[in-house]
């Protein structure tokens, strides 16, 4: 089953989030309108505002109260693919120019700082203050691993450990908190929205370990970049950790560098792909898919259930 169908019960509320979402990123100053916009239209999933809507349907779901979270969280990944963008340099997202490769870096982070601020704006129309903290920290911690990011570039002494926790903040957490504000929005009891919290984390480390793989087993067609964007960036992804841990190939993963070529790292790509470090890394993602459906398990059974379960399976088993 296609992605989009399996939440095409949420059609007319997706356009309404849709909607919103156009008619925020608009600004009085018609440059930093025109660059929010091109972010918009370059596409997406829309992955948070689905999770934030299912998890609403746990409590008293109105589309009109939880909108303004589904926007809110959608704008915050908005900002952080903004400002990732400047970070590792990437002319291509989608398959489309960058808001710094067509603009500047500058354009970029004004942006992405205004997507930051228009979340925290739109939050405060819904009257609950724990829902501001959650959003607030959450904001502090997807900033602080964009800090990290930046750190731990072309690092190839890092530990497992520490990508773990780079990709809670960068994927994972704003995943989890989509689950958990949405069922906050809908007064879902303080036990219910902490389950959903865990299972969004659990799907955003299977979702960001994916997509590490996908960077070296998918098309330039299929990822809207070159294969191994990651490696040249030096974003040091868990199927490069595996590999290391052949000698060899750790001696020459360590040589890559910002100075180092698309063409140059190709036979190193190959390597990686035949070292087993994909398989390891394939059972690492299972194993965290495997921990959200237990707490799907203890969830109550709806239609929102059953959709999280089905979505939860697609993100995990992207062809790799």
């Amino acid at each position: 089953m296609k992605f989009n169908l399996m939440y095409s019960f949420l059609n007319t509320d997706l356009d309404v989030i849709e909607r919103e979402l156009e008619s925020t990123v608009k600004s009085d100053y018609p440059l930093l309108s025109e660059a929010g916009l091109h972010l918009l239209q370059a596409g997406g999933k829309r992955i948070r505002p689905v999770f934030v809507l299912l998890s609403a349907m746990f409590g008293n779901y109105d589309i009109q109260r939880v909108k303004n979270v589904a926007v809110a969280l959608e704008l915050i990944h908005m900002a952080s693919l903004v400002h990732d963008d400047v970070i590792d340099d990437a002319e291509l997202r989608r398959g489309k120019p960058t808001i710094k490769a067509k603009w500047d870096n500058k354009i970029a982070m004004y942006t992405g700082d205004y997507l930051f601020a228009r979340s925290l704006e739109l939050m405060t129309e819904l009257d609950n203050t724990a829902a501001h903290r959650i959003l607030s920290k959450t904001i502090v911690e997807v900033c602080l691993g964009e800090i990290e990011q930046i750190k731990d570039k072309y690092v190839y002494s890092q530990s497992i450990r520490t990508y773990f926790k780079r990709i809670k903040r960068k994927t994972a957490l704003l995943i989890a908190v989509s689950c958990q504000l949405g069922a906050v929005s809908a007064g879902t009891s303080e036990e219910l929205h902490r389950k959903l919290f865990l299972f969004g984390y659990y799907v955003g480390m299977s979702f960001q370990i994916t997509d590490d793989l996908l960077d070296f087993t998918s098309t330039e067609k299929e990822l809207g970049k070159p294969v191994g964007s990651d490696l040249l960036q030096g974003n040091i992804t868990l199927p490069v950790l595996f590999a290391m841990k052949d000698q060899q190939l750790k001696e020459e993963l360590s040589a890559i560098s910002a100075d180092t070529t698309p063409e140059e790292i190709q036979p190193v790509i190959q390597k990686i792909l035949q070292s087993g470090a994909i398989e390891e890394s394939a059972k690492v993602s299972d194993h965290y898919l495997d921990k959200a459906f237990g707490i799907l398990e203890e969830l109550p059974r709806n239609k929102a259930r059953t959709t999280l379960y089905n979505i939860a399976k697609y993100i995990g088993k992207r062809k790799f």
